[in-house]
């Protein structure tokens, strides 16, 4: 091994144990050195989606989002995830934006009301705090956020009616979603956001669709689920 080659390694080891004092053990390390894990999911409550996602459900420690129409079943699909995790005796969050959440389909669809932790915030700044302060206790196995498009800012709702608000809700999201990530990595919690459709004005080519919030939550989440409603299922008596 060469002098030169040496002094980068003796260098390089010199700076690895300055940081480990420095934020913690394992900080930064050789690939090679970190042990390799399968990674851990929550089943969707769908095989077939199972197996479409490639991990046997919504993997753990990550952002999901959830997009689509209106009446496409994205709360739907996010239930049977809290219903699922509930039964392998997880605890599970529903921060509903909304305040539209119906506890009698909720337990038709097998969650455990009873023990289903429920916040309806005022607004979108508490709503991502409440989310954030629960992934951090790390007692919080899922995490489902109803809907980004009603996380509406503190100052929006406290402003006018036809007041511009340019750029603000996609300035908390991006925000929140910095802060966010790294948490819900550490502590092993999967969060879901189900997001709304918009149609962007003036495209005249390709697909005029888009979600709300600005783009944070495209790059942030390692999972995005497009859900439409194919067809409807109907009996003798005409649609169920």
């Amino acid at each position: 091994m060469s002098s030169e080659k040496e002094a980068k390694l003796k260098a390089l080891k010199l700076t690895l144990d300055k940081l480990d004092k420095a934020y913690g053990k394992g900080t930064v390390m050789k690939m090679s050195d970190q042990a390799v894990v399968d990674v851990e999911a929550i089943p969707s409550g769908s095989l077939g989606l199972d197996i479409a996602l490639g991990v046997g459900g919504y993997p753990r420690g990550r952002v999901i989002e959830i997009y689509g129409p209106e009446s496409s079943g994205k709360t739907t699909l996010t239930l049977h995830a809290i219903a699922e995790a509930q039964k392998a005796g997880g605890i599970a969050a529903f921060i509903d934006a909304e305040h539209a959440f119906d506890r009698f389909y909720a337990e038709k669809l097998g969650v455990d009301i009873d023990n289903l932790i429920i916040s309806q915030p005022d607004n979108g700044e508490q709503a991502l705090e409440i989310a954030d302060n629960l992934i951090r206790s790390g007692a919080i196995d899922i995490v489902v956020v109803d809907s980004v498009a009603a996380l509406t800012p503190k100052s929006e709702i406290e402003g006018e009616m036809g007041d511009s608000k340019m750029g603000l809700h996609a300035r908390l999201m991006s925000q929140a979603l910095r802060k966010l990530t790294a948490s819900i990595s550490k502590t092993n919690c999967t969060v879901i956001f189900i997001n709304q459709l918009r149609e962007k004005i003036g495209v005249m080519f390709g697909n005029p669709e888009t979600t709300t919030g600005g783009n944070a939550l495209k790059f942030y989440a390692s999972v995005r689920l497009d859900i439409r409603r194919s067809t409807q299922i109907k009996d003798s008596n005409g649609e169920v």
